[in-house]
Order: structure tokens, then C-alpha cells, then sequence
């Protein structure tokens, strides 16, 4: 079974198995925003069997009209998600992502970036 994917549009390819050795690079680094929908957010909440209201106190903020996930710095320049966890192998929510998550590397932003995308990604495959 191959790990590479390919999405119409994009000028590369990824390959999934890379995520094994990045060290969710993805998920830290620069300060970001992951915006959640509001199924998403019941069903994250439902996941780790939270209230909803109980779940936006402790791991959202609002941007703007949107909710976000909450970072933890890690040191002067760098975040990582609250959801991320070095020490269980990343995303501790991975079941229950948001879509933003799942579609990574594959966001409109790369499509002109790849230079950008290959120095967070090493997964990412020129095609």
C-alpha cells in the first residue's frame, strides 16, 4: 500500500510515512491558528468525554468570529498545540482532528510555497 498521496491542484506530493520521524513539526513551531466548526468542537468535547461549554473554556479561544485551539509556548520563539504530546507519539485528539489538520500539507497557502512547506514538512514530494 502506498504512502504517497497527491491532491489535484498541487505541484507535490506527500508522503504520509514521514510523520512517523518528523516529530510533529506540523503542530509546532510558529504561532498559528487552528479554527474549529462547531461539529467539530462537539465532537472533540464528546472525545474526551467533556462538556462542550467545559472544553472551550479549557482549550479555545476566539479569534475574531471563530474558535481556535490553544497553543503552549514552548520556549522565546516557539508553540506547539495543547492537543500535541511528544511523549504519545503527537496528537492525543488524532481520531477527532479538525479538518484543518487532516488536510495538511494540503492548504491553499503551499499551492506558491513549497520552499516554505518543505521546511516544516519532510514528507513533501516535488512532482
Amino acid at each position: 500500500m502506498s504512502t504517497i498521496t497527491k491532491q489535484e491542484g498541487y505541484p507535490y506530493a506527500f508522503d504520509t510515512s514521514a510523520c512517523a520521524t518528523c516529530q510533529g513539526r506540523c503542530c509546532t513551531g510558529e504561532s498559528g491558528y487552528i479554527f474549529l466548526s462547531k461539529s467539530e468542537i462537539m465532537n472533540i468535547a464528546k472525545h474526551l468525554e467533556m462538556d462542550v461549554n467545559d472544553f472551550g473554556v479549557k482549550y479555545l479561544f476566539k479569534k475574531g468570529y471563530k474558535y481556535s485551539i490553544k497553543e503552549r509556548k514552548v520556549d522565546e520563539n516557539s508553540y506547539e498545540c495543547i492537543f500535541y504530546d511528544k511523549n504519545a507519539n503527537g496528537c492525543t485528539i488524532y481520531d477527532v482532528r479538525p479538518s484543518q489538520c487532516k488536510t495538511f500539507p494540503f492548504w491553499d497557502y503551499y499551492k506558491t510555497r513549497v520552499n516554505e512547506l518543505k521546511l516544516e514538512c519532510p514528507g513533501i514530494i516535488d512532482v
